[in-house]
């Protein structure tokens, strides 16, 4: 099936699945429940699911196949949001160039980086990405923020072309040369898909659940799709296999005659793109990009996700977004109150006392709890969340076929 092997198939089936079925899946808890705290099946969260998980594919690319690690690739991620904030403030609404541009733009720009960064291997190929990406986040902090006239007739620095601290919005001022400066209520005009909006959804109300289907999250999820299937095909192509190769031993590789630089130099640029995909959906779906997406803490947490999620597999990186986002966003919300809520059946003296030892793990503490968990596949499971699966299932089929063989065993008649 689309030129995939039966494995690779199966694989792409089930990550489809899971996908469309996701509404339905993130919504286990009725509404008005006490377990309600922990749906995740409401459009933004569901978007954040998804963009992440294209971002971090296309960072395993680069460090799951080829082993550089890099500690700068938000660079892209920012440069792909300002791109299509510029395409919607100058060409309209449609997210397809919009997309397009971010792709473009953030290959550019990781072809020069790269070229850059990639004359190092190890530690310096590290410290050179993250060198760049915080250039690039002071670039759009504050250099590129300010207007070279000076200051307005109010006496504040003109935003430039990043928008500074606040970041790049749209305005009914926008100098759009296609489609609508304005909608027809006079608010400002909304990204779309030719026509549909990306924030238009309907809602599927069944006993006491709320199914929420957006527009917005299922072209996400068809991008996601088709990044993931083409993070297939690299996988299993050739060029997946000398990447592998200059992971394995790039000196050696180098004694064979084989130039490793064009290769690793591709991988960077293939891996760029993809995060200037996943920038520009998240302009997409929330019109704004901010310099805080090239700052230093959104590369380190691609890299969490890749491993957390298993580097160098297929599925691992998008496991690893989901669960990294799901905690961001679902176990930061616990509060002391609710935590009284659900241990209110305890004596007065226990419910506090525990309450007080679960407390630093959310809420506010949520960090500690992913720091946890993540020294914890370190030293248990080096291949991460894909690694666990593997695990179990080798346990479920071993004691599967131990009953197989069991019950196929004769006994003798007495």
């Amino acid at each position: 099936m689309l030129g995939l092997e039966k494995k690779d198939a199966t694989l792409l089936l089930i990550v489809f699945g899971l996908t469309m079925l996701a509404p339905f899946l993130l919504n286990p808890f009725p509404e008005g429940s006490a377990m309600a705290q922990f749906n995740a099946g409401y459009p933004d969260l569901m978007q954040r699911f998804v963009i992440f998980g294209i971002f971090a594919i296309g960072f395993n690319i680069l460090f799951g196949l080829t082993g550089y690690l890099s500690f700068g690739h938000a660079a892209f991620l920012g440069i792909g949001s300002y791109a299509a904030m510029w395409m919607f403030k100058l060409f309209g609404m449609n997210v397809i160039p919009a997309l397009a541009l971010s792709v473009v733009m953030s290959g550019l720009f990781a072809v020069l980086i790269g070229y850059v960064s990639l004359r190092r291997s190890g530690i310096y190929f590290s410290i050179l990405t993250l060198a760049f990406a915080m250039m690039s986040y002071a670039l759009a902090y504050s250099v590129l923020a300010t207007d070279m006239d000076g200051p307005d007739r109010q006496g504040l620095l003109q935003k430039g072309l990043t928008g500074g601290e606040t970041g790049l919005q749209l305005t009914l001022q926008d100098p759009r040369i296609l489609g609508q400066k304005a909608a027809e209520d006079g608010n400002l005009p909304v990204p779309n898909i030719f026509g549909l909006e990306m924030r238009s959804s309907a809602e599927l109300e069944l006993g006491n659940w709320v199914f929420t289907f957006s527009a917005g999250y299922y072209f996400s999820a068809v991008v996601m799709l088709i990044a993931f299937y083409l993070s297939i095909r690299i996988f299993r192509s050739p060029f997946g296999m000398m990447l592998r190769a200059i992971k394995s031993n790039q000196q050696r590789l180098n004694y064979t005659g084989l130039n490793p630089k064009p290769y690793t130099l591709a991988a960077f640029v293939i891996s760029g793109m993809y995060a200037g995909l996943a920038g520009g959906l998240m302009a997409s779906m929330d019109p704004l990009a901010g310099p805080e997406r090239m700052f230093w803490t959104a590369s380190g947490e691609v890299v969490l996700m890749t491993i957390l999620g298993g580097a160098g597999t297929l599925i691992g990186p998008v496991l690893g977004a989901g669960a990294i986002k799901y905690m961001e966003n679902i176990l930061s919300k616990i509060n002391s109150d609710i935590l009284h809520g659900w241990f209110a059946f305890l004596p007065d003296g226990l419910e506090d006392f525990v309450v007080a030892i679960i407390y630093p793990f959310i809420g506010k503490g949520w960090h500690l709890t992913l720091g946890l968990i993540f020294m914890a596949v370190v030293i248990f499971l080096p291949g991460g969340l894909v690694e666990a699966g593997q695990r179990v299932a080798r346990m479920f089929r071993g004691k599967k076929a131990e009953d197989d063989s069991k019950s196929a065993s004769t006994e003798p008649a007495e």
